[in-house]
């Protein structure tokens, strides 16, 4: 069963995928500076309104199947961990233990 942090972030994940485009075009509005202020101050108050976890900042690294967040591969996008495990195993294509 997932962790707690591991639903919380698909659940970002999905909003952000879903919002992305809105959330852009409010931010293009909010910086052109030939467009009246009226709209620009609108336009920031819906960026501001919309829910916490559509930022793209809210989003973390972390490994699907431990959920950790820390010590991650971003390559393989698995912990340090599994990834030794899973390189050791011959899981992955074209990793093997190094031997110098």
């Amino acid at each position: 069963m997932p962790l707690a942090h591991q639903i919380r972030d698909r659940i970002a994940r999905a909003l952000t995928v879903h919002v992305e485009p809105k959330r852009q075009a409010l931010r293009a509005i909010v910086r052109d500076t030939s467009l009246p202020m009226a709209a620009r101050f609108r336009a920031q108050l819906d960026l501001n309104r919309m829910p916490r976890y559509t930022r793209p900042c809210s989003i973390h690294g972390r490994c699907p199947e431990s959920g950790t967040a820390r010590g991650l591969i971003v390559e393989h996008k698995l912990s340090r961990i599994l990834f030794r495990e899973r390189a050791l195993g011959g899981d992955i294509p074209g990793v093997r233990k190094s031997c110098w």
